[in-house]
């Protein structure tokens, strides 16, 4: 991919005038958009040690598409009528990629990846730059966001909200590993990591800002100015709230909504968030 990476990196220091007419950009970037559908490149990715790493130019490259792309009609009929960039079709998907893509409004966009037995229940919709996993489940009026990494066997509810990221480029993607159980509206957002098996229960809303507090281990989890705030492996979030402690907040009885870690993923955990087999 080096020879790729090197014209993506070309193509996104041009002056957007100098893009639009310059001889390569259009093949180039029909070959980049072509990698993400694939799998071949990804937004991020897990090295040896169980790190991701961003890789910054492809978040480049995804920008180029949008800098290249002139708006144009891709209307289905009169009733339906819809403009975007010529550069971000949805995705090609056939029988043979063995994705479910139930019937009811979802849309992908390509250069998003789907691995084998992906189901997608209307309407969801899913951003390029994402990644799925084999075997999960995007279920109704769900969000998957711009280079979102979801890992394999995750459950993403209902009404399930997981941000995406381009600018600035360097950022992280919201990341969740292998076997995770989103609950129904839940958010994920600003580049939130989410360890193998971890569960999150319904409504619980995550972002960089946002403080856990494990009740467990008796500590309390935060991002930092170099570290994505991570839910451990296995862990079980649920909503909960802490007591706004100003004079102000005491005397009206205030209080903050805050995720807590109530336990770590055991047998009853495990029986209750199993995955049907027969959905896939």
């Amino acid at each position: 991919m080096s020879a790729l990476q090197q014209e993506m990196e070309r193509l996104a220091a041009l002056p957007a005038q100098e893009l639009q007419y310059d001889k390569g950009a259009t093949h180039a970037c029909a070959d980049f958009l072509n990698a993400l559908n694939t799998g071949a490149i990804r937004a991020a990715q897990l090295d040896e040690n169980g790190s991701w790493i961003v890789n910054l130019w492809v978040k480049q490259g995804i920008l180029v598409l949008f800098r290249k792309g002139r708006i144009h009609d891709v209307s289905t009929d009169a009733n339906f009528r819809f403009f975007d960039k010529d550069t971000l079709p949805t995705k090609p998907l056939t029988i043979d990629d063995h994705v479910r893509v139930v019937p009811g409004g979802t849309t992908i966009r390509s250069g998003a990846f789907l691995a084998h037995g992906v189901i997608c229940m209307p309407p969801c919709y899913i951003n390029i730059g994402a990644y799925v996993g084999e075997g999960t489940m995007i279920d109704s009026h769900a969000l998957v966001g711009t280079c979102a990494q979801i890992g394999s066997n995750v459950h993403i509810s209902a009404a399930a909200q997981i941000g995406g990221v381009l600018e600035p480029a360097g950022a992280r993607p919201v990341i969740i590993e292998n076997d995770v159980m989103i609950g129904g509206n839940c958010g994920v957002y600003e580049g939130v990591l989410i360890r193998h098996r971890a569960v999150l229960g319904s409504g619980v809303v995550l972002n960089a800002s946002t403080p856990v507090y494990d009740l467990v281990n008796e500590t309390v989890l935060r991002s930092t100015s170099h570290t994505p705030l991570e839910i451990p492996e296995g862990a079980v979030v649920v909503a909960g709230s802490r007591a706004v402690n100003s004079d102000y907040g005491r005397a009206h009885g205030l209080s903050i909504s805050t995720p807590l870690i109530v336990k770590y993923r055991d047998e009853k955990t495990d029986a209750r968030t199993a995955l049907e087999g027969a959905l896939r």
